[in-house]
């Protein structure tokens, strides 16, 4: 299981179609699933470097607010852990495999699927899933535990781009296949 950004600076921000409460709520039962069954749960959070020199700032039509977050804002939220056994990914950028750790621990324990959530679906949960396609990840999107800042948003991604790279579940599908 691969959680996006669930982290106290994200969470807190409005979201659509479905409330970051829901969103938690939904993606902590499944973690707690996975932790029953033994499978490992990858708690991803995203925070700049200390310099914030790693940010992106392409030219862009709607470029992204320059901000300086609070200190507590990439502290995963208490609801998701992280438990013991639990990885937690730091990452820099929009997807969770672009620099980082994560395909080296899924592929070292010999991870070959991937159920994803988090917040928000059209910005680091698509952009991890389109990665783990193209490294050839099977893929699970639990659809009511993941969300983005408006509900056109999310259900571009769900409806458009996830069933072509994998399949579209609601949480307790996914449970009751554990």
């Amino acid at each position: 299981m691969v959680v996006i950004d669930l982290q106290k600076g994200i969470v807190g921000r409005q979201t659509a179609p479905h409330a970051s409460d829901l969103v938690v709520k939904n993606a902590a039962a499944l973690a707690a699933g996975f932790r029953k069954n033994g499978m490992p749960v990858f708690l991803v959070r995203v925070t700049p470097s200390p310099d914030g020199k790693d940010a992106l700032r392409p030219v862009a039509d709607v470029p992204m607010p320059a901000q300086t977050p609070p200190p507590d804002w990439a502290d995963i939220v208490p609801e998701m852990g992280p438990k013991q056994g639990d990885f937690v990914i730091t990452k820099h950028q929009w997807g969770a495999f672009y620099g980082t750790e994560l395909d080296l621990a899924c592929r070292r324990r010999g991870i070959s699927a991937i159920v994803l959530c988090g917040i928000s679906t059209n910005i680091g949960v698509e952009s991890t899933a389109r990665c783990a396609y193209e490294y050839g990840y099977e893929q699970i999107f639990a659809e009511d535990a993941m969300s983005s800042m408006s509900a056109e948003e999310h259900m571009m991604t769900i409806s458009r781009i996830f069933p072509r790279i994998g399949r579209v579940r609601k949480t307790e599908e996914i449970l009751a296949a554990l």
